[in-house]
């Protein structure tokens, strides 16, 4: 292979890496993707350090390592799932370097998560959901469901404008609390607790505690306390923003 294709071939690794860090990957199927994507290049004496904010990819001598910065992360299985097709199909030959890399690059283009009406229904569904399942009352479904549509769309749209997770869904939190005691003061709900538990269980970072406790087992420290720092701050922020309500 050329210099040129080689270089190609970083930047594909990278990009692939990038991916799946930002639709919400383990950091050891980033790393391994990585290395098997760079492997079908020639590139065998790779090393990559992947954290929740940054991968530094070194492919050997003479090339020069890269670093590349992790901006924006949320949950999008199904673009981790897209790379990972991508990484196999280059693998098996399937797919030539160049192929791989332009797929990869209509990956990040392309929007595959789910519309927002469509997540906020999700959300409120799940929410009178959970309400039944810890044992609450089906008169207090309607108000669980309404609480937690309203607080998915705060937290999106004010994540939207601020950029600051954790105050997003301490305000999202907040007003499902408000929710639930207007409810529970109108006589459209009985169960306050329990309103309030299922409507905020669409925000619970379930997804970084998992991962969290999966990067801890195979050895990856930093990306698994980093992660399971944030996982606390959000759930943090959540149990903040109700407390506030519940302590007038």
């Amino acid at each position: 292979m050329s210099i040129v294709d080689k270089e190609t071939a970083i930047d594909c690794c990278l990009l692939a890496g990038r991916l799946m860090m930002e639709a919400g990957a383990e950091t050891y199927r980033v790393e391994d993707t990585m290395a098997r994507m760079a492997e079908t290049q020639q590139l065998s004496a790779t090393h990559s350090f992947v954290t929740p904010t940054g991968i530094i990819f070194s492919p050997g001598s003479p090339h020069h390592t890269k670093l590349i910065r992790i901006k924006d992360r949320t949950t999008d299985l199904e673009k981790v799932a897209l790379v990972n097709d991508v990484s196999r199909k280059l693998s098996a030959n399937e797919y030539t370097l160049e192929e791989a890399y332009t797929k990869l690059q209509e990956i990040e283009k392309t929007n595959v998560m789910f519309p927002l009406w469509l997540q906020i229904i999700a959300a409120a569904v799940a929410s009178g959901s959970f309400l039944i399942l810890y044992g609450g009352l089906w008169t207090d479904v309607p108000a669980a469901i309404f609480a937690g549509g309203v607080g998915y769309v705060i937290v999106t749209k004010i994540h939207e404008l601020t950029r600051v997770k954790f105050f997003a869904e301490f305000v999202g939190s907040l007003f499902i609390g408000l929710i639930g005691f207007a409810a529970v003061q109108t006589g459209l709900g009985l169960e306050l607790d329990k309103i309030i538990i299922g409507s905020v269980m669409p925000l619970v970072p379930g997804l970084l505690i998992t991962n969290a406790v999966r990067d801890l087992m195979a050895g990856h420290f930093m990306s698994g306390l980093s992660k399971g720092a944030e996982a606390f701050l959000t759930a943090f922020a959540i149990g903040a923003g109700v407390a506030l309500v519940l302590s007038f």
